[in-house]
């Protein structure tokens, strides 16, 4: 259970603007040995939910800040001038919805985030393509972790 908790913990600042990744602590718990056992698969479904749900609410929190705090663009400690919200928001606006799905890519997926917020895409839409994204990648990288080990 500890072990879900510091998944879901790493997984969630790893989603936010901090610079950190979930995906090195992932795949060293999803190494299991060969055997098909029903509480290893079980262990891996609740080890792909609990990063999944992590990082979705840290990328919540991008959500939460791209809607709210918006105010303070003009400030000097903002993180995004105006020339460079602009342009997200053109890129967004040419991708639309879909590019939530992509908020798993480095470098690029937190401020897809960011930006949805700014955009003020309905929070539930925000949250299903977001969750879709990027258990799909948990997915993936604990299936291809699982049989490699």
């Amino acid at each position: 259970m500890l072990t879900l908790m510091m998944v879901a913990l790493v997984a969630f600042l790893s989603a936010t603007l901090l610079p950190l990744g979930s995906e090195a602590l992932v795949l060293s718990y999803s190494c299991q040995p060969p055997s098909l056992s029903l509480h290893i698969t079980a262990n891996l479904w609740m080890l792909g939910l609990a990063a999944t749900l992590g990082n979705t609410l840290g990328a919540c929190v991008n959500w939460w800040l791209g809607r709210y705090l918006l105010v303070y663009q003009h400030k000097s400690w903002f993180p995004v001038k105006e020339a460079g919200l602009q342009k997200a928001q053109k890129h967004f606006q040419r991708y639309g919805y879909w590019s939530l799905l992509f908020t798993w890519l480095p470098l690029i997926g937190d401020p897809i985030t960011f930006i949805a917020g700014l955009m003020r895409v309905p929070f539930l839409l925000f949250t299903l393509l977001t969750a879709v994204g990027k258990g799909t990648r948990y997915a993936v990288l604990i299936y291809a972790a699982n049989q490699l080990c």
